[in-house]
């Protein structure tokens, strides 16, 4: 039997906001467990929860960027549910009426191809605390520095069909979020992390089947492992006689499995009642106005006009627009190269990322400013120096000796325009390899590397190639 797969992500992204989504706590990372939880997010009897403002602006910003409804009236609800990391019993959330709904993205296929998939609902709430295990022999330690944090919860439409669409859906959002600057995207601090809603049904089959929920994957790695692993297992399951339980799963990356962690709850088990301590959330047209005059020039606009302004691929302006940092990285070194976009964009993607990539470094931490990498392709379009010559500039200029003009001087690697002083060592290397210039006139043209190469050596790579290939073909008779 063909089997086709649903799938539906619900993506957390902590917002960027120095304080907490009710309280004034700190929501910095990396401090000693409970030292940023204030009385409010520790649930001490008598506080009161007071909303932060900037997490609504943030939260209407994503809606307005994903063509989305922002709500003029949204509801805080209590999620009631008793664990060791949540001190008050509840956690503060959205349900009903949630302040972002009904809207969409376009994620690019691996055929080429555009899909929609749509956003159910974008809801704030607040973050749990932790729970720590492994210091403890038998033992749980409770960390409630990140009791209070302000979540954005992104639920999509089951539109997903393959883990592929669901990394690809997940990538964008993610890079969406960073543009913003709504949250940082740290997967590693658990800034941005996803639950994965997966079932399977015959294909053809309008109705879906029983879904299993991976909680917290932190990657796009192990959502696209987590995700297959559990496509085949229900697969297996069905086919073997079984059927799919509706549970929450956790995802072993070491093992490359999923496994039960509890029954899959449903709504009312949460007992969801409007928070009597917060009045409804209203926003009127004015505030929805003035957040919209402050949204960005977005990922897929950004992706069109470098396409239009550059004349750059598809792909190649997808790269650069992956991210708001390579974005700008690129444009500041094509404005710096004199508007060379092509040749800017095979430097950023090539060189430039090669080295960030092996050194472990963000484009933010490049020591080759964009400046001085545009500057560097200015030398190679006036011919200063050559693509190759560049190459050794570009590494100077990465262990901090200085900008182009600086290395180009100190270290003599200007390139030889001269055609007087290129045409006689020409004429020295066909003099001094009469075998070979017999072979190429003999009909081996591939001999005209080997001269070119020569030429190249003499002069320490210096010579102007097009130079080199014209008077190589001049004196060799073509």
């Amino acid at each position: 039997m063909n089997w086709e797969v649903v799938i539906g992500l619900e993506i957390h992204a902590q917002l960027a906001t120095k304080s907490k989504i009710f309280s004034g706590a700190s929501t910095a990372y990396g401090a000693a467990p409970n030292t940023q939880a204030c009385a409010v997010d520790l649930g001490l009897p008598g506080v009161l929860p007071v909303l932060n403002g900037e997490v609504v602006r943030m939260a209407a910003k994503f809606g307005l960027a994903t063509h989305s409804t922002v709500a003029k009236r949204s509801v805080f609800a209590r999620k009631n549910y008793f664990y060791p990391d949540l001190p008050k019993g509840y956690q503060i959330s959205q349900y009903e009426l949630p302040v972002v709904h009904d809207g969409y993205i376009d994620i690019d296929l691996e055929n080429g191809e555009n899909k929609r998939i749509g956003i159910t609902r974008a809801h704030l709430e607040e973050d749990a605390g932790k729970s720590l295990h492994e210091d403890f022999h038998g033992e749980t330690g409770i960390d409630l520095n990140r009791a209070g944090t302000p979540l954005l919860e992104i639920v999509s439409e089951p539109d997903m069909r393959s883990a592929a669409e669901a990394v690809a859906y997940m990538k964008k959002i993610h890079a969406l979020v960073r543009y913003l600057d709504i949250c940082d995207g740290n997967m590693q601090e658990g800034s941005f992390r996803c639950d994965a809603n997966v079932s399977i049904r015959p294909k053809g089959q309008q109705e879906f089947g029983t879904r299993t929920e991976i909680k917290n994957i932190n990657s796009f790695r192990f959502v696209e492992r987590a995700i297959n692993y559990e496509i085949e297992r229900q697969i297996d399951l069905i086919e073997s006689g079984g059927e799919v339980v509706q549970e929450t799963r956790l995802y072993d990356a070491d093992k490359n499995e999923t496994r039960p962690m509890r029954s899959k709850e449903e709504a009312n088990d949460y007992r969801y009642f409007p928070d009597p301590d917060l009045l409804p959330l209203e926003l009127d047209q004015v505030f929805i106005d003035d957040v919209e005059k402050t949204l960005p020039e977005l990922p897929d606009a950004k992706r069109a006009r470098f396409i239009q302004q550059y004349e750059l691929s598809h792909y190649d302006a997808g790269v650069l627009t992956a991210s708001r940092e390579m974005a700008e990285f690129f444009e500041n070194c094509a404005a710096a190269a004199g508007g060379e976009g092509k040749l800017s964009a095979n430097w950023v993607m090539g060189e430039l990322s090669g080295l960030l990539n092996k050194e472990g470094k963000e484009i933010s931490e490049s020591p080759v400013s964009p400046q001085m990498l545009g500057g560097m392709l200015q030398r190679i379009s006036d011919g200063t120096i050559s693509g190759k010559i560049a190459k050794q500039v570009f590494e100077a200029m990465w262990h901090g000796e200085g900008d182009a003009d600086t290395v180009i001087e100190k270290k003599g690697l200007k390139q030889i325009t001269d055609t007087g002083a290129i045409e006689k060592i020409v004429r020295e290397v066909l003099e001094t390899n009469p075998k070979q210039v017999d072979q190429y006139k003999g009909g081996q043209e591939k001999v005209f590397g080997f001269f070119v190469g020569q030429v190249m050596k003499a002069t320490q790579g210096k010579a102007n190639p097009g130079e080199v290939n014209k008077i190589l073909k001049q004196l060799l008779g073509d």
